[in-house]
C-alpha cells in the first residue's frame, strides 16, 4: 500500500477541509467535494492545492 492507514485517517483536503479517499490505483488521494486528486509521489502525498489534478467524475461505490 502506498500510504499508511493512520496517516490517511488524519489527512483532509487542504481546500475544503473535507474527507479524502485513496484512489483505486493507490497513487493519489481523492476529494469528491472539490473534484480534485492529490498525487502520491514516492509514498508522500502532495497536499498542495496547486499540485492537485481535476477529476471528471466520482468513482462508483
Amino acid at each position: 500500500m502506498a500510504i499508511n492507514e493512520e496517516l490517511l485517517a488524519i489527512l483532509c483536503c487542504p481546500k475544503c477541509k473535507g474527507e479524502i479517499q485513496l484512489n483505486d490505483a493507490q497513487d493519489g488521494l481523492l476529494c469528491y467535494a472539490c473534484k480534485l486528486l492529490y498525487p502520491i509521489k514516492d509514498d508522500i502525498p502532495i497536499m498542495l492545492i496547486e499540485e492537485a489534478l481535476p477529476i471528471d467524475s466520482p468513482a462508483s461505490s
